[in-house]
């Protein structure tokens, strides 16, 4: 009896022991991955086009000569800014005055031809009537003044030619626009129909850009579903930035003022031009510029971090946080970058939760503990910063 009794209490004191110790965790379970969220939003953001461009002068004008001569001097500083009439070339003028008054004097020979036929016809009419003269004498004599008014006129022609002519040895600017280089130097032999071009003045002010769209860009906007992805500015009305080569933005917006009618076969795209005011003289003729087309806006865009996205096997994914705090591998579609955003296409839905921050830690199906939540936040755009 006594055996039974002690061999009780030395079990319970053992369990008592037992449990006094503490508990070691569960092989196996791991702890919650801690993680920073990012929580869907839809937003109207800018839908914003981005095209290389290259710089064409708004009105180039090829400055030929129009008579032929010997170059005479070179009357401005190559690559300078002129004005309508400054001189930029003058040709040999002596032969031009030369034939300018030998066009003097065969213009004054003709006239006293007329005037000694009108004398002569005032003559035959006062003696006709009386019978002294015929009428075919009468009638030469009226020819003869026709014949010398036809010359006269014909001598002024060759006067005014002359004097045009001679005009044209001195070759001015036809606008204002920065001149380019002197083709030829004083004493060159200059042949309008050989060698007449002599420089290119150029308008910068505006400037052009052109940039090729390609087929594909075309159809953005077009179609249903596509005309719910994005909406389009009324009648076309785009504006356009451009970014320089140094990464600074040019401060004056431009506007599209010409698109081609047709798509050119050989590389499938459709030239389309832009005009910018150029009054600094920031941006030149040939200068190649980055071109961003604003104007278009997406509705209720979903966007996400890029960090939060990852490319797998099937496509890009994401981590989504389900409501028991476990992640589940989702599988989207994506579209354009926006600043430092993924715009998804498909697969998310509003207010869910993805991992932005720990997505190296986690699988799909793995345990999370969300230390803290983000939303977009979208800075300033192009469309705020410009002029």
């Amino acid at each position: 009896m006594y055996k039974i009794k002690w061999n009780t209490i030395f079990l319970g004191a053992l369990l008592g022991m037992t449990s006094c110790q503490p508990k070691k965790p569960e092989v196996g379970v791991k702890p919650p991955v801690p993680v920073t969220a990012f929580q869907v939003k839809p937003q109207t953001i800018p839908a914003t086009f981005e095209f290389v461009g290259v710089a064409k002068s708004s009105h180039p004008v090829e400055v030929r000569a129009r008579v032929e001569g010997y170059l005479w001097s070179v009357d401005y500083v190559e690559g300078s800014a002129v004005k309508v009439g400054d001189p930029l070339f003058q040709l040999d003028p002596r032969p031009f005055i030369a034939s300018l008054e030998e066009a003097v004097g065969m213009l004054e020979r003709e006239e006293a031809n007329l005037w000694r036929a009108k004398k002569s016809l005032g003559r035959m009419a006062a003696l006709f009537p009386k019978n002294a003269v015929s009428q075919k004498d009468l009638d030469d004599s009226t020819a003869s003044v026709m014949a010398a008014e036809a010359s006269v006129i014909s001598a002024k022609a060759n006067v005014e030619q002359a004097e045009l002519n001679l005009s044209f040895t001195r070759i001015e600017s036809p606008i204002d626009g920065l001149s380019g280089r002197a083709i030829y130097q004083q004493g060159s032999l200059i042949s309008p129909s050989v060698n007449g071009l002599l420089t290119q003045v150029s308008v910068i002010d505006p400037i052009w850009v052109l940039f090729s769209v390609s087929d594909n860009e075309l159809l953005v906007g077009k179609g249903e579903k596509k005309r719910k992805e994005l909406i389009l500015p009324e009648q076309k009305e785009y504006n356009v930035q451009l970014e320089l080569s140094d990464g600074s933005l040019f401060p004056y917006r431009g506007k599209l003022n010409f698109t081609s009618p047709t798509l050119d076969p050989a590389t499938g795209s459709l030239v389309v031009r832009a005009t910018f005011p150029n009054p600094e003289g920031l941006i030149l003729p040939g200068q190649f510029v980055r071109s961003y087309v604003l104007g278009a806006y997406r509705p209720n865009a979903i966007l996400v971090p890029q960090q939060s996205v990852a490319q797998g096997r099937d496509g890009m994914y994401v981590f989504v946080i389900n409501k028991d705090e476990t992640t589940s591998l989702r599988t989207v579609q994506v579209g354009e970058w926006f600043e430092n955003y993924w715009i998804i296409k498909e697969g998310l839905e509003a207010g869910e939760l993805i991992v932005v921050e720990g997505t190296n830690r986690v699988r799909d199906g793995s345990s999370v503990k969300v230390t803290s939540t983000t939303v977009a936040t979208i800075s300033k755009t192009k469309q705020e910063t410009t002029k």
